[in-house]
């Protein structure tokens, strides 16, 4: 048994060509995420996203890597979108979000890779760094359920989201999957340019939130839902515990969280020495227990 995929229905009802006539009247004048650099894409213009009217894919596979809901038995169909428009200095993927290694892709193109993902049997198309192209992906979406399309998607983002824009997702996304990466104003600008990350990412998660819900799982595969990351900084202690007092507060003690040990210096972080170190065991171990006794008990 599984859930239909939600934007079906929505290519049913026309639903789905309604957001994608929105959305691409949203590239003349680009104001998709919260930067709002206003330029005109559809005239291949750039702003801090580096993108004009073509997405551009630096890699997609079957991917083992994610979340266990996620990956099942055949892997989460992982399609990587080059550049970012929130750009953190200490991202693992630097090359990707920063230097845009990739290549251009038509929407019909972006489409076949949808359908490939699915013939190889992956349990969901993850769209990751999808924030700058939500206009290319709603496209390649209708194509693609024209082609047989049916597995859940999976919006894979910083959080660095406009609710305007996650609106125009509603009824067409299957799970949300952001990263709620801190709540300092500080730290933000720092690595970010963005003082306004704290805010815009709880709102965001909020509308992520009322649109699908707590995740379902079934089988051990995601069906829909929402899925947080939280990426542990060095000495950030009392950040992850606002961040997770706001998840179980505000959105629900059963929401499913990821808390990721993982940071590593990259990039260009050198700048910053506080952050020049990795996460360690305490500090991990800390984190879980901030997660229980905030209330949370889904924890991957």
């Amino acid at each position: 048994m599984s859930v239909q995929s939600i934007y079906l229905e929505a290519y049913q009802s026309g639903l789905l060509d309604a957001c994608i006539q929105t959305a691409q009247q949203l590239l003349e004048s680009c104001e998709l995420c919260p930067r709002k650099c206003k330029v005109n894409r559809t005239l291949n213009e750039t702003g801090i996203c580096k993108t004009g009217r073509r997405a551009i894919v630096a890699s997609y596979s079957a991917h083992f890597g994610e979340e266990a809901p996620l990956v099942g038995t055949h892997g989460s169909g992982t399609l990587f979108f080059s550049h970012c428009n929130l750009g953190c200095n200490f991202c693992q993927n630097y090359e990707i979000s920063h230097d845009g290694v990739g290549i251009e892709v038509s929407d019909a193109h972006l489409a076949r890779i949808m359908i490939e993902l699915q013939n190889r049997g992956c349990h969901n198309i993850n769209l990751v760094t999808p924030s700058h192209v939500i206009p290319q992906i709603l496209k390649a979406i209708k194509l693609a359920v024209e082609q047989g399309l049916e597995i859940p998607l999976v919006y894979n983002s910083s959080g660095y989201d406009s609710v305007d824009a996650l609106k125009l997702l509603d009824g067409i996304v299957d799970i949300y999957m952001p990263d709620l990466k801190f709540l300092d104003t500080v730290i933000a600008m720092k690595t970010c340019q963005a003082p306004d990350y704290p805010e815009i990412v709880k709102k965001a998660i909020r509308e992520m939130h009322r649109q699908v819900g707590d995740l379902i799982i079934l089988k051990g595969v995601a069906q829909r839902g929402l899925l947080i990351r939280h990426l542990l900084m060095p000495s950030q202690l009392s950040d992850t515990a606002d961040i997770l007092r706001f998840i179980a507060r505000e959105l629900s003690t059963t929401s499913y969280v990821n808390i990721m040990d993982q940071y590593r210096p990259c990039g260009t972080v050198g700048s910053i020495p506080t952050l020049m170190r990795s996460i360690s065991t305490d500090e991990y171990n800390k984190a879980i227990s901030l997660a229980r006794k905030s209330g949370l008990h889904r924890l991957a």
